[in-house]
């Protein structure tokens, strides 16, 4: 079996990405993550663009690497100096790095235009940073810069500029499709093209995701010949980003047969595409391929039926082998199949003759069309499945609730102020409380009309809250009427929850969703104590 290795680029490429910014400690902390993961190679930056990566490159020295070699990034000399006088060149070495790579032109309009050199210049500037690298240090990549697009019009130029990087002792040529705009058919050209008139280069492939072929693009570059793939981490890069290693390596190691991060990493793929995406501070992509939260999400109910007898039959590889796991969505194209699926998973033991299932499932799909949507909010589900079960919650019962809202001087701060009747194990509390807008004041209403009977509700913290409006679910004519969904995530430090409300009032759909989250809090300790 061939080994492939991979070549990181999320701290670099990944970096360029709009709303992506990372600290020194940020890259510290995802370089060490890339290495558990078994990537070979790191790319941590251009220590001479800034002092992020300055910085980076000393912080870095600090570390072990079990797997990974830490690369450094530059380009070729300028065309005013000499290899010696250049002070990019001379930055790449000050990082002390066992790999050092460099890009190079090959597409002529960018030797003329873009550099502004002559032709046969810039294949001398090629040739002397990489001789002048190689002497100096372990193993020199050189990056083709735009190599398809160089290809593709001038075809003799672009692999002159590969023969030269070749011949000055590149351990490695990486083939790029800097634009991205590279079909597969001609990458698979080039790729085969390139390995004829240099058979013995090593290379790699660099492909920008412009024409979302980035993917398919690195694998048909394996497939030709190609012994490395470079990518990024969740696909992060400027403009459409760069080939997605969290697809790149799994369709290796699991599709075509390669060895690549090996079985074992393979399954930690997931976790640390979610540890980078926070350490980015960007929401996870769901529908990401292998490690998207919907990857392996079923909804529709002949799809729930055939995976619980054969997973194989709508999933393409087992979730668990890239860190993932199988859910199942409730919806209004839910089934049989789909409510026993998540009362096992909750722990509840139907049969499917039960005729709760069915009562669930009507009113399920009752619910669904108004606008709940129990695939998000799995505990306001667990507490409806109880109720179906004959099995309601009886920590309180609701009897009132009134809110005020005011603005009474225009720089004033608005004021709520709620007001909450509850029964109690037989006693009726009557609370008010104010608030920073009315879902607070009644949040901190009902709680303190229950804490004196459940101190532990204390523990509960709000950590998201959404609302959506719900088009083609309106009263009457005005669309302020419209029916809205809220969706509350809660947390104790131990736990997540959501839970969910819907209504044409907002402060209604508010109130269902923090009544539903306080009872799963109430229920969840009940059970632990148990």
């Amino acid at each position: 079996m061939q080994n492939i290795t991979i070549y990181d680029t999320t701290l670099r490429d990944g970096a360029q990405a709009e709303e992506l910014n990372l600290t020194t400690q940020d890259k510290v902390r995802i370089a060490q993550k890339l290495d558990d993961l078994g990537i070979h190679y790191i790319e941590g930056g251009w220590p001479g663009s800034n002092p992020t990566d300055r910085r980076f490159f000393e912080e870095i020295k600090s570390c072990t690497f079990k797997n990974a070699k830490l690369a450094a990034f530059g380009s070729t000399h300028m065309a005013k100096f000499t290899p010696e006088k250049d002070p990019n060149l001379a930055g790449l070495l000050e990082a002390e790095t066992p790999v050092v790579t460099i890009f190079g032109k090959t597409w002529d309009i960018h030797a003329t235009v873009a550099l502004g050199v002559p032709l046969e210049r810039n294949l001398e500037l090629i040739a002397n940073s990489v001789a002048y690298l190689k002497a100096r240090v372990d193993e020199v990549i050189f990056d083709a810069e735009h190599f398809f697009d160089g290809f593709k019009r001038n075809p003799e130029y672009a692999i002159k500029a590969l023969t030269a990087a070749f011949e000055a002792g590149a351990d490695r040529l990486v083939l790029c499709d800097t634009n991205g705009g590279s079909l597969t058919s001609e990458i698979g050209r080039a790729v085969g093209e390139v390995r004829k008139l240099l058979p013995e280069a090593s290379l790699g492939i660099h492909a920008h995701n412009d024409s979302e072929l980035a993917v398919a693009n690195s694998l048909e570059a394996v497939r030709l010949g190609a012994v490395q793939v470079q990518g990024t981490i969740n696909g992060y890069g400027e403009r459409c980003g760069n080939a997605n290693l969290c697809s790149v390596i799994p369709n290796l190691e699991l599709k075509m047969g390669f060895e690549v991060i090996g079985k074992e990493n393979l399954a930690r793929l997931q976790p640390v595409s979610n540890f980078i995406s926070e350490i980015a501070n960007l929401r996870p992509f769901m529908r990401q391929p292998f490690v998207g939260a919907s990857a392996f999400a079923h909804k529709g109910g002949i799809h729930v039926s055939a995976i619980l007898k054969d997973a194989r039959t709508y999933e393409h590889i087992p979730p668990e082998t890239v860190g993932n796991e199988r859910r199942v969505l409730l919806s209004d194209q839910a089934g049989k199949s789909n409510i026993l699926f998540k009362a096992h998973e909750l722990g509840y033991k139907l049969a499917k003759d039960d005729p709760t299932v069915d009562r669930l499932l009507k009113e399920l799909k009752i619910k669904e069309s108004m606008g709940y949507e129990y695939s998000v909010a799995d505990a306001s589900f667990e507490l409806m499945l109880r109720e179906a079960l004959g099995k309601p919650l009886d920590y309180f019962h609701f009897r009132h609730f009134f809110v005020v809202d005011a603005k009474r001087e225009e720089d004033a701060e608005p004021m709520s102020e709620a007001t909450v009747i509850v029964d109690v194990k037989g006693q009726q509390e009557h609370t008010a409380a104010t608030g920073m807008g009315p879902v607070n004041a009644l949040d901190r209403a009902l709680r303190k009309g229950l804490e004196r009977f459940y101190p532990r509700l204390g523990e509960i913290r709000l950590l998201d809250f959404k609302v959506r409006v719900l088009s083609g679910a309106v009263r009457d004519t005005g669309g302020t009427a419209s029916f809205v969904r809220v969706l509350i995530e809660s947390g104790d430090g131990s736990d997540r929850w959501t839970t969910m409300g819907v209504s044409h009032n907002i402060i209604e759909a508010s109130w269902q969703a923090v009544v539903d989250a306080i009872n799963y809090k109430l229920f969840k300790d009940e059970m632990t104590e148990a």
